[in-house]
């Protein structure tokens, strides 16, 4: 960076309300109300209680509801809402407690080690096994005896020891912030790690830690009333709620309602907290979604109904058809099409091209010819037959036997399709098995193996089986992936992007590799990409996609030099040039 160069911004990640979208959801939107309402008529004790707490009026003990005892009386004729009211200032006091050092030390502490690492991270997580190994009603009964039944005091000892199940769980999360490219663009711009941590790392922790605090808080009520309960931390006869339940079980016989209304708040709280934890994280979920807390059931689409009349088998179906093919997708707002009305026709032994930009729905189209369609998208028109049998609309396990055995995908990125506890061997063997491509026994599958990795022209493929996929290199993994792909003899190979990720050298060795597959299995390859230098360079025919319709379709020579449609021109004007030197890029 020079003197002239402007200086490098880098936006702090942005906050978003975690209680947004809450009042759609209205069993989390219930329990909130129930806490809001229980503590603000706790804080409002002295102006809503009828009676003082302690005052006692022995003739009307055990008495029912009435005007003047809404809740009626207990064993020493104190009013039953008063109690209830000044009992839950201990109770809510000590949550609050309990949960802001369970907050602010797990949060710290998580944060400190997930993003510093090394030697703090080793400190941190020993610290951590420490507190989680210590005994915390002994030490909280310890602490009662020595700070002379504070509640604070014990409430304080639940958070510091409960913390470290938080850092745990905050300092996983942060591991994987950490490795955000927003996160590396702030630390190469000179943010100190303080900074990162607390504008860029901390933002992003928000929603898990409101639900891991709304469910410890339940559990920091049922410890703090427990104490109360044995005559702990609030002593009688100061109201506790804690001890308006051990008080009533001395006379639940004679007055069980005592019992019910003690016991039933404790637990209407309990359960009311938990429910809003359950319901932040399902709002944090949709966040991350970006379904913005709305809903989680999305208008739904209209499927295309599937039909076998011979009538509706178009004439020219090459070995893949594709007649009038839209797809959507189900939004809150309504089906949001992403392919509209799309047709083309793939011929055995040619290389058909799917071209266009980023979202101009070319790989949707390709997904949904296996059925692998993200949840909430359909077919909602047209259809797709495979050698003149109509695959769209097929059950689930039609699907599965056409996966693999007519029809193989080659995925983007290889490293998604290859699971990384196991060998390349045993995963292809798995493939091979399930296809049901050969019929012997292992060694017949080993030598399945070992053909299909020849056949991609990797060097060695006895060794390559018995390696892991972080063992090979990219080019490799993308040979692997072409060599699972083809394991049940598919007669349509569909290729996403299979060149993407790889070098120049590297790109062109798997180009000539689908050739020489096509060449020597007579096998239609569909060729995802947005790349027309390798639409120029492997493909017969192509079709130019823009926002979900076809724009343009022909050979690779109309295409590249007959160009009709101006987003073609467009795309083929925006491919670097070595020649081109002067202007900008279209």
């Amino acid at each position: 960076m020079t003197a002239a160069d402007p200086p490098v911004r880098v936006r702090a990640r942005t906050w978003t309300n975690p209680f947004a979208g809450i009042w759609r959801r209205p069993l989390t939107a219930a329990a909130l109300v129930v806490v809001l309402a229980v503590t603000l008529a706790v804080l409002l004790a002295p102006l809503l209680a009828p009676h003082p707490p302690l005052a006692q009026d022995l003739l009307h003990a055990r008495g029912g509801p009435s005007a003047s005892h809404p809740l009626g009386t207990d064993d020493l004729g104190r009013d039953v809402l008063s109690r209830l009211l000044y009992g839950g200032r201990p109770a809510l006091l000590g949550v609050g407690v309990a949960v802001s050092v369970y907050m602010v030390l797990g949060t710290t502490l998580g944060i400190l080690a997930g993003y510093l690492r090394g030697w703090t991270d080793r400190v941190i997580v020993a610290l951590m096994d420490i507190m989680l190994s210590v005994p915390v009603v002994i030490l909280m009964l310890a602490v009662l005896a020595i700070f002379s039944q504070s509640n604070v005091a014990a409430m304080v000892t639940l958070g510091i020891l409960s913390s470290a199940g938080l850092a745990r769980v905050i300092r996983s999360s942060c591991i994987a912030l950490r490795e955000e490219l927003f996160v590396d663009a702030a630390r190469v711009s000179g943010l100190s790690a303080a900074r990162i941590m607390a504008r860029h790392i901390f933002p992003g922790l928000v929603g898990l830690l409101l639900v891991q605090v709304c469910l410890f808080s339940g559990i920091a009520l049922m410890v703090q009333t427990g104490l109360g309960f044995l005559g702990l931390a609030t002593p009688p006869p100061a109201p506790s709620w804690g001890g308006m339940v051990g008080e009533a079980s001395q006379v639940m016989e004679q007055s069980p309602m005592l019992l019910l209304i003690s016991g039933g708040l404790i637990g209407l709280m309990s359960v009311a907290f938990g429910l809003l934890g359950d319901g932040l994280r399902d709002l944090d979920q949709d966040r991350r979604r970006g379904t913005g807390g709305r809903s989680r059931r999305p208008v739904p689409v209209t499927v295309a109904k599937a039909t076998t009349e011979a009538s509706d088998t178009p004439s020219d179906t090459g070995v893949l058809a594709v007649r009038d093919y839209s797809i959507a997708f189900a939004t809150a707002q309504g089906p949001r099409t992403v392919v509209d009305s799309v047709s083309f026709t793939v011929n055995a032994g040619e290389i058909f091209g799917l071209v266009g930009e980023s979202g101009s729905g070319k790989t949707v189209t390709g997904l949904s010819l296996l059925g692998l369609l993200a949840p909430g998208g359909a077919v909602t028109g047209g259809a797709a037959w495979l050698a003149g049998t109509r695959i769209t609309g097929l059950p689930e396990r039609e699907l599965q036997g056409i996966r693999g055995s007519e029809i193989g995908l080659v995925s983007q990125e290889p490293m998604v399709a290859l699971d990384p506890y196991f060998t390349i061997g045993s995963q292809l063997g798995e493939v091979i098995r399930r296809t049901g491509t050969v019929t012997g026994g292992k060694e017949a599958v080993r030598q399945r193996v070992r053909e299909l990795l020849t056949s991609v022209q990797l060097r060695e493929p006895d060794d390559v089986a018995r390696r892991h996929p972080h063992e090979l290199s990219g080019g490799m993994l993308q040979r692997v992936a072409i060599a699972m792909a083809l394991a049940g003899s598919p007669k349509v190979l569909i290729a996403d992007e299979p060149t993407t990720a790889l070098d120049v050298t590297v790109q062109a060795g798997i180009l000539d590799l689908l050739r020489s597959l096509r060449d020597e299995r007579g096998m239609a390859i569909i060729l995802i990409t947005h790349d027309l230098g390798v639409v120029a360079d492997i493909c017969d025919r192509a079709i130019v996609m823009e926002k979900g319709r076809i724009v343009e379709e022909g050979s690779v020579e109309d295409i590249f030099y007959k160009a009709r449609h101006p987003y073609t021109r467009q795309l083929i004007q925006s491919t670097p040039s070595i020649t081109a030197t002067e202007g900008r890029i279209a």
